[in-house]
């Protein structure tokens, strides 16, 4: 049981779980975090962090940590599968790349937000098989779990869903809202080299497909490859299937495959959220990251929203509490500046799929490569502005 006043309960101890117990920590708040995992960890690959997301974490006091545990990348445009540019991002007067981005491993990320995160009381192997939301002017929020010693409730002032795509919390709170297949799957992989690639990074499209690869740190390279198939699609070598289908790539991209461990490619389907939610607030609970919000990762933007989202729980909820604005009032000013930015990435994020993997077939991948040429670097490098250039309210 946990006490009550400034007190909250956040489900999933991933990414926006413990971005959101850090920042509601700073804010001198007690928090309880579950994890239905026997292990709080984080499993995948790599990610891009970008200034948005660094600016979140720069109000958690890491974003130096993160710059040192991850690599600077110089973004530079798109290229076709055949190695020619299609679009140039041009560097600004002093050579320098127009935004702030770092290639990280998520388990540094990880691990870094867990030690912001080291006051919290950390619950591991607890399944969630209820929620009551609670009432902001009433009853507080509670959270009934199945853990080794059987079923214990965890109440609090506050419950976070911080669960993911298949929130359990979500499907007791909205359940109309349901994981969407995109009709892509993704390969991911992580290469121990420092030569392969550059700090540059080009997304890269093919027919129906993209592939990107980031430096992580000197010695490691992350790449994925995102393209089309059939939901639940499975094959008894994920290496030779991503390398099958690479083939004839320009280089690095059949080099970088190659070189990573057999057991090293792994792949999993590509979802995102229908309908969108109403609201990210129900009672005294309110849901984050990918519960809310889950999008395809075509801007990169997944694991920056969580960030945003996570310190945004300690900034506009638990400091207003703070302060004696009613949670009523703190919640509903979360939802107004949450749900539309990451409801609208969301849908930005789906149109850029149309200009990518989501064009196949000769004559369409043309079109599309002989259009992207003649649109400018530079406009096209502002269009992500409104969303790089997010900042934390400190």
């Amino acid at each position: 049981m946990v006490g009550s006043g400034r007190t909250a309960v956040i489900v999933g101890g991933g990414i926006a779980g413990l971005t959101a117990a850090a920042s509601l920590l700073r804010q001198g708040w007690t928090v309880t975090v579950l994890e239905q995992a026997d292990r709080i960890t984080e499993v995948g690959a790599g990610l891009s962090i970008t200034a948005n997301g660094l600016s979140a974490l720069a109000s958690l006091g890491i974003d130096s940590a993160i710059r040192d545990a991850g690599h600077r990348l110089y973004m530079t445009g798109t290229m076709d599968h055949r190695g020619a540019r299609l679009i140039r991002i041009p560097r600004n007067s002093a050579g320098e790349p127009p935004q702030d981005v770092y290639g990280i491993h998520r388990q540094q990320l990880h691990k870094l937000l867990r030690n912001a995160a080291d006051r919290a009381c950390l619950v591991s192997g607890a399944r969630v098989i209820s929620v009551s939301p609670g009432n902001p002017d009433g009853a507080r929020a509670s959270v009934q779990c199945l853990e080794a010693g059987g079923t214990r409730n965890y109440e609090a002032a506050l419950v976070v869903g911080a669960d993911g795509l298949r929130s359990i919390l979500r499907s007791r709170l909205a359940p109309a809202t349901v994981p969407q297949y995109s009709g892509k799957s993704a390969w991911r992989g992580i290469v121990e080299d420092s030569s392969l690639i550059s700090d540059d990074f080009a997304v890269i499209w093919g027919p129906g497909t993209e592939f990107g690869a980031v430096r992580i740190s000197a010695n490691q390279v992350y790449w994925y490859g995102y393209t089309h198939f059939a939901e639940g699609k499975q094959w008894p070598n994920e290496k030779s299937a991503a390398g099958s289908h690479f083939s004839g790539w320009a280089p690095p991209v059949p080099s970088l495959i190659e070189a990573t461990p057999a057991d090293g490619v792994i792949r999993h389907d590509v979802y995102s959220l229908a309908p969108r939610l109403p609201t990210y607030v129900y009672g005294r609970t309110v849901l984050i990251g990918d519960a809310a919000h889950a999008m395809v990762p075509t801007m990169g933007q997944g694991a920056n929203t969580s960030l945003e989202d996570g310190v945004c729980v300690g900034l506009l909820i638990g400091r207003a509490v703070n302060v004696g604005t009613p949670l009523a009032t703190a919640l509903q000013h979360f939802d107004a500046q949450r749900r539309p930015r990451t409801q609208r990435i969301a849908r930005r994020s789906h149109y850029a799929g149309l200009l990518g993997a989501d064009v196949r077939g000769q004559f369409a991948v043309v079109v599309r490569n002989t259009l992207m040429k003649v649109i400018p670097g530079g406009p096209a490098a502002a269009a992500g502005a409104s969303i790089l250039s997010w900042k934390a309210l400190l």
